[in-house]
């Protein structure tokens, strides 16, 4: 694709012709907002605007405000919009969409009689530019331009402004318009009005709005019924706050661009009066001798040090010197030889008698083994080899030594231990 910027030649003549239409009064309305003037801009030198999005805006001044439409022309709702914008002799920047283009060519004329400047912004809409891939991009960006100009009859009028659909911004996608001498269109706010809210919410977004940056381009939308009741009453206030409209258009071979600096493309410029955000370095000194200089001694300062008040009353010269400090100062206690030696108190005093286990008596059967024939208790002997038995930890042994042990018949009594 070729450059549009040396297409753009054309609008010199609609340029020319609003600066023209701004010596004389709004026809049929002494008190209309007007345009204020026109700005010529190169689109190179800045390839992106829009404080939403980019670091940088128009070169506008304070209470200077861009107008611009998004999605026409769609003849129910753009008419009306070119209508209310030339009761007011009002000129904005609108950008049109391809399709747009092609099923209402009329409008997209209409806008050019009108002296509007008449940006692209894509052939079919997509809300997807974010996502797609740069040749689907280009197809679409070409495509659009190349619709608008059909219908215009003459690429030329087609100005090299584009905004991206739903401003999904993608940097594949500016590469390419910047690479073509198309500028990137953002905004600086918005009034909502492609939301389902009422027009009195589209004006106060739009007030509140400009009012909070007291400058940038308005994005608005000319086929939606809401803009076009709340386009009046947003003129009526921009001019009742002392607000001013500037038309904006590219520069071209006859059309030289405004003269800018800098600084103006930023929408809050640093100057002398903005705080810096970083502390400034310590620059490095270098000595040429790096002697230590003597501390001064106390003598030095002759000062007496038991007439230390009258010395620095007399250099302070009259100055009273501050009185001491109301709080306690710590005082040395007084010894004394009568001390009172108290008691210790005996070991006897804190022991605590133990708990002890009382002697058990009991009477205990002892283990039978039956014979094939007869029912006699193995003799003691044979438990005793059996080994020792082990007690468990902390019990205590239910029969005492001393038990007598011997041959029991199972029904005979068991006898009572220590009786």
């Amino acid at each position: 694709m070729r450059s549009l910027l040396g297409l753009a030649c054309a609008t010199a003549t609609l340029a020319l012709s609003a600066a023209s239409a701004l010596a004389g009064d709004c026809p049929g309305n002494p008190n209309a907002l007007g345009t204020s003037r026109t700005l010529v801009v190169d689109p190179r030198e800045h390839p992106r605007i829009g404080t939403m999005q980019y670091a940088e805006t128009l070169p506008l001044q304070d209470h200077e405000v861009v107008l611009t439409f998004d999605d026409g022309p769609l003849p129910r709702h753009s008419n009306a919009v070119l209508d209310i914008l030339a009761k007011e002799c009002v000129k904005a920047t609108f950008f049109v969409v391809g399709r747009m283009a092609k099923g209402y060519p009329e409008g997209v004329r209409k806008l050019r009689a009108a002296g509007h400047t008449i940006g692209t912004h894509s052939e079919n809409h997509p809300l997807s530019f974010n996502r797609m891939s740069v040749e689907q991009a280009q197809q679409e960006v070409d495509e659009g331009i190349a619709s608008v100009a059909a219908a215009l009859g003459d690429r030329s009028a087609v100005a090299p402004f584009f905004r991206i659909p739903g401003l999904l911004r993608a940097e594949a996608v500016e590469g390419y318009l910047g690479s073509q001498g198309i500028q990137t269109w953002s905004a600086d706010f918005p009034a909502d009005d492609w939301r389902h809210i009422s027009p009195e919410a589209v004006y106060g977004l739009a007030m509140s709005r400009i009012q909070a940056k007291g400058r940038g381009v308005l994005l608005l939308h000319d086929i939606q019924a809401r803009t076009v009741a709340a386009l009046p009453n947003i003129l009526h206030e921009l001019k009742a706050r002392g607000y001013r409209i500037v038309h904006v258009v590219p520069a071209s071979i006859t059309l030289p661009k405004t003269p800018t600096e800098p600084s103006q493309w930023r929408l809050r410029p640093i100057t002398e009066q903005v705080a810096i955000s970083h502390w400034p370095k310590v620059p490095g000194f270098s000595f040429a001798h790096r002697e230590m200089l003597p501390s001064p001694a106390v003598a030095d300062l002759s000062l007496d040090l038991g007439g230390a008040h009258a010395t620095f009353r007399h250099a302070l010269r009259g100055v009273p010197v501050p009185k001491a400090a109301p709080w306690p100062r710590q005082m040395p206690a007084e010894g004394s030889t009568n001390l009172i030696a108290f008691p210790v108190p005996a070991p006897a005093v804190f022991s605590i008698p133990e708990k002890t286990q009382p002697a058990i008596r009991a009477t205990i059967l002892l283990p039978a083994r039956h014979a094939a024939n007869d029912a006699t208790v193995a003799p003691a002997d044979a438990m005793a080899s059996a080994g020792p038995v082990r007690q468990i930890s902390g019990s205590h042994a239910i029969a005492p030594a001393g038990l007598q042990r011997g041959p029991i018949g199972v029904t005979t009594r068991p006898r009572p231990l220590n009786h």
